[in-house]
């Protein structure tokens, strides 16, 4: 069975897979509404609310209902400064955006995770994100769809070298491990949503570039 989302809660709307979702969100002639709060303001939309400030100082503001929730959030141990501050934006702050469109009356999520998230991980980035997963099935959602991206692919306003060496590298690797656009994964993330699966699914990145094509 399918749905159509029509008024839709998007966080991380200028990363580098948030900005091709909301691109994506404000084409679908089918949404009403996207409610995109951000640091710095996004260019306007008729269809678009984009509340201006820190999420978490936002999240307590936001009003109006939602049906559906995309979740984009995400960080490095680098840009992030130090393990605490990681675990802030890639944990706490996602479970918090889940918890406040949960109010709203979201009835699913979709989350960006990673590759290899994993609550017994002994690598810390794996491990804040397999946490975090389980914070967000802990929340009892009646849909609840994570998607695990091996290495993104794209331009992004802010270059890290490290991905500019691998990324050639990461298009040879096998099933899973190979690298995915942010277009290819907003393009699924939005098929995504508009199917109906009680529960949660874990949805890994080979099966994401299938349903982004």
């Amino acid at each position: 069975m399918y749905l159509t989302p029509q008024r839709i809660l998007l966080a991380g709307a200028t990363g580098l897979t948030g900005e091709h979702l909301l691109d994506r969100l404000l084409n679908e002639p089918t949404v009403e509404c996207v409610l995109a709060p951000s640091r710095k303001q996004l260019a306007g939309h008729p269809r678009l609310e984009n509340p201006i400030g820190p999420l978490q100082a936002l999240l307590p503001q936001l009003s109006g209902s939602v049906d559906t929730a995309f979740c984009c959030l995400g960080s490095t141990l680098k840009d992030a400064g130090s393990q605490e501050a990681f675990r802030a934006i890639d944990h706490d702050l996602v479970v918090a955006f889940a918890k406040r469109a949960r109010e709203l009356g979201a009835r699913h999520l979709l989350v960006v995770s990673s590759l290899g998230a994993d609550p017994a991980s002994s690598i810390f980035y794996c491990r804040v994100k397999g946490e975090m997963e389980q914070a967000l099935r802990a929340q009892g959602w009646p849909q609840l769809t994570i998607v695990r991206p091996s290495q993104l692919l794209g331009p992004r306003m802010q270059v890290r070298p490290v991905e500019r060496l691998t990324a050639p590298l990461s298009y040879l690797l096998p099933g899973k491990y190979r690298g995915i656009s942010a277009c290819i994964l907003a393009r699924a993330l939005w098929r995504l949503a508009l199917e109906e699966a009680e529960g949660t699914r874990v949805i890994e990145s080979d099966e994401l570039r299938k349903l982004g094509r």
